[in-house]
């Protein structure tokens, strides 16, 4: 192929996109803002801890692994990728926990000594919604989706029939599983994608099931160090990286791609891949005249947009030996604590997700200190009544600790802080360009979804394409590496000599 392609953002999806493309024989060139690549899934360094920045759950491993041996390479030469085991340690209100496994031998021996009688309900759960993950990878998730016929047709419109996703997740899963707390891990596993569970489509309980089907893994070092990987291949390849330079707007003639307008000069070519934000790309980087009816400025800004996330980042000088590498603490009103952040307000009792690399990865554990993210979902900045200013990252930052003081054996946990840093949905706005600081891109609600999320390839502009997690098919790594995929064989068949 003679055709240069230009990938603004070099995101995860802008990293696979361009390997899979220069695979193909494509020219590509990558162009980021900031001084490193992976967008979101990065890494804070201090001098003595260091930190995934976000994304830390590596689901579906074949996907990752795939990126590399799709193109001729042995993933081995560039990471390290092994299963976990439990894949979740939950923590209750009442300083009682459950380890929970990909295992079903270990599963079941578990459920049935903390919760009897709980394995035969929880086995329902894994079938139905697993067979939610398989029609929907099937007919929807490796599909293009830019036709409507590939919705509209009797295929289609069987397999959604099964699906059964009008229901929302609570109302689902109360159906199938009666004990509490089985059910609230269930419905907190689900929100791995920033969907309110007591409004939003019951499909997104296919999120647990492929955990457990599938299992949950860890690359070791950590998810940037996947990040690492993808770069070295792609330059291995003849890919080009252009980092800490901002795209000011992809210019277009005649609803033809002509390049990229940079801070700097004009980069010419005659394909663009948008990785950067959805609404951001459409609010700054294209002509009005270029946009599609439906995504209009206007209508980007009333869209709906998923939560955002607290991060509270701890260097600790002691090793919890208690902790998983995935950990979650649901409090006593968990539904209070869940629907906060999609109601514009911090609840007083918190449920968090504790990523604790720590627990297995020497990387994260030199001369016997440790690393742990503590996340907490909250709402996005389309709630003006929440500043996150100084006054509301100390009231959170306390809160948190305050709930992880009643995990048991995490009791002194203050007394072992060494180094403390923070992310809000104010760095997720300004450094990675996220429209709301919403963390997880355009909500996952059904009438945001599928065909009506938008399109990875431009109706009105040739070569203009995009990826990421407000496109089709998704958020989620494992989901955007997938698309890319997609994406790629998408743009050969247009360019095809």
């Amino acid at each position: 192929m003679d055709e240069h392609v230009i990938v603004v953002g070099g995101g995860i999806g802008g990293l696979c996109s361009g390997i899979y493309l220069s695979n193909k024989g494509f020219q590509v060139t990558i162009v980021e803002k900031n001084e490193t690549l992976g967008g979101k899934i990065n890494i804070i360094n201090d001098k003595d801890f260091k930190f995934d920045l976000t994304a830390s759950i590596v689901m579906t491993p074949k996907i990752y692994t795939d990126v590399f041996t799709d193109v001729d390479k042995n993933y081995k030469n560039y990471f390290t990728i092994m299963p976990l085991s439990p894949i979740y340690r939950v923590f209750y209100y009442d300083k009682t926990y459950c380890d929970f496994y990909s295992e079903n031998n270990k599963m079941i021996n578990e459920l049935e000594k903390v919760f009897p009688g709980s394995s035969v309900e929880f086995i329902e759960f894994l079938s139905k919604s697993y067979k939610k993950y398989y029609l929907s990878k099937k007919k929807f998730l490796n599909r293009p989706m830019i036709d409507i016929n590939e919705i509209i047709n009797l295929s289609s419109i069987k397999s959604l029939m099964e699906i059964k996703p009008l229901s929302n997740t609570v109302s689902y899963l109360s159906r199938i599983i009666n004990n509490e707390k089985i059910r609230n891990y269930l419905i907190f596993s689900t929100m791995y994608i920033g969907v309110d569970p007591y409004k939003n489509s019951n499909i997104y309980t296919l999120i647990p099931a492929i955990s457990h089907m599938y299992g949950l893994w860890y690359i070791k070092g950590g998810l940037y160090t996947y990040i690492k990987a993808l770069e070295k291949l792609f330059e291995e390849m003849g890919g080009k990286i252009l980092k800490h330079i901002t795209v000011d707007k992809i210019i277009i003639e005649d609803n033809k791609i002509i390049g990229v307008q940079t801070e700097r000069d004009v980069l010419y070519g005659d394909i663009v891949v948008c990785n950067a934000d959805y609404s951001y790309a459409i609010s700054n980087l294209i002509e009005d005249k270029y946009i599609e009816k439906r995504y209009t400025k206007k209508k980007i800004e009333k869209m709906e947009y998923s939560c955002s996330v607290f991060i509270l980042y701890l260097g600790l000088d002691k090793i919890y030996k208690n902790l998983k590498v995935h950990n979650m603490y649901l409090c006593k009103n968990f539904k209070e604590s869940i629907e906060g952040a999609f109601e514009g307000r911090i609840p007083d009792e918190l449920s968090l997700y504790i990523y604790y690399a720590s627990a297995i990865d020497n990387n994260f554990r030199e001369n016997n200190t440790s690393s742990m993210n503590i996340m907490l979902r909250v709402p996005n900045l389309s709630f003006d009544n929440i500043k996150y200013d100084e006054k509301t990252i100390k009231q959170i930052r306390n809160k948190i600790i305050k709930t992880l003081k009643n995990i048991k054996g995490l009791e002194d946990i203050e007394n072992h802080i060494k180094y403390e840093n923070y992310l809000t949905p104010k760095t997720l706005r300004k450094n990675y360009n996220d429209y709301y600081g919403n963390a997880f891109g355009l909500s996952h609600k059904l009438s945001q979804s599928i065909y009506f999320r938008p399109h990875i390839k431009s109706e009105k502009v040739k070569g203009l394409y995009f990826i990421g997690s407000s496109t089709h098919p998704g958020n989620g790594a494992s989901v955007v590496i997938g698309g890319s995929k997609v994406l790629s064989n998408l743009i050969e068949k247009d360019y095809k000599k």
